[in-house]
């Protein structure tokens, strides 16, 4: 059982030849209004994977609402405990991608906002349960729901994007912590996401707080230091259309796997692969691939290596 507590937006996707630099313009000939938000999108990737999901945020009562929520319910999330605040606007993100597949963000915050962590059902945090968190939504509430998953004997995932400092008395509240290459070394203090090793970072958070730590490093794969041991998990070979969803997917996929009671290394290792199927489509939540899908193309991703 996963609960995802976190964002819900609406995306405005426009592809372009290339992404802006500061004070440019760049001109796209389309554009798609598709859901999304790390919380949804992870709280989707992890139904699609398998697991019975629950998605717990806000959205406004306006006419972004529907295009951000709907398609989460039709894709068998639980959406019984997100609210519609009254003169709230629904999260928006504007999103450009590149021939590349590389992508720029801007996310308005919205009703994100004003999530309350008092709204996760009881039932839904007993033990084994696995709560999922990323940083889109306030540290109170974020720590709140993370406080009440630990009282209740459930499991906590915290994906920290976009990137934020943890503080000190809040690690105990975290099982498994997820963040790519950037985001580590600033945790860890080694220095700027362009210089620094992020195996050593993974490594000295895990040691330096007795958590799981998991580091994805784009088409360099992952780095993962579990009670398996330290490993290096290879990326999946595909073609990149658009990796707007890759690190949701692995999350969502990778909270599934663990839920379901599989080994963390395991977990991580179908993470990757709906990673990389995520990659092949447009979109965040429309590119998330299927329990099945990831079954069918876990024998492609090449075996794990095991780090000194």
């Amino acid at each position: 059982m996963i609960t995802v507590f976190g964002s819900i937006n609406a995306d405005l996707v426009v592809p372009v030849a290339s992404l802006p630099r500061p004070g440019e313009t760049v001109i796209g000939d389309s554009y798609a209004l598709l859901p999304g938000g790390k919380g949804a999108n992870q709280a989707v990737a992890a139904a699609k994977a398998g697991a019975d999901t629950a998605l717990v945020g806000a959205v406004g009562d306006d006419a972004l609402a529907p295009a951000a929520l709907e398609p989460v319910r039709a894709a068998g999330v639980d959406i019984g405990a997100v609210p519609v605040l009254r003169g709230a606007a629904t999260g928006c993100a504007l999103i450009a991608v590149d021939a590349a597949g590389e992508n720029q963000i801007v996310v308005a915050r919205g009703a994100n906002g004003l999530v309350d962590a008092a709204a996760i059902p009881s039932r839904r945090l007993r033990t084994g349960a696995v709560l999922v968190l990323q940083r889109e939504v306030p540290d109170g509430p974020l720590w709140s729901a993370a406080e009440r998953a630990r009282a209740a004997g459930a499991r906590v995932l915290l994906n920290n994007a976009p990137a934020a400092p943890i503080p000190d008395a809040r690690w105990r509240l975290i099982d498994v912590l997820v963040v790519n290459r950037g985001e580590a070394l600033a945790l860890a203090g080694i220095g700027h996401a362009s210089a620094g090793d992020p195996l050593a970072a993974a490594r000295a958070l895990a040691a330096s707080h007795g958590i799981a730590v998991a580091v994805t490093l784009g088409g360099a794969g992952c780095v993962v230091f579990c009670a398996e041991g330290a490993w290096r998990v290879p990326v999946l070979p595909v073609k990149v259309l658009d990796s707007t969803g890759a690190g949701d997917a692995f999350v969502g996929a990778m909270a599934a796997a663990w839920a379901a009671g599989r080994p963390l290394l395991d977990s991580v290792r179908a993470g990757a692969v709906a990673g990389g199927l995520a990659c092949t489509a447009l979109g965040a939540q429309t590119a998330l691939p299927t329990a099945a899908a990831i079954a069918e193309a876990l024998p492609r991703l090449p075996p794990a290596e095991r780090l000194a």
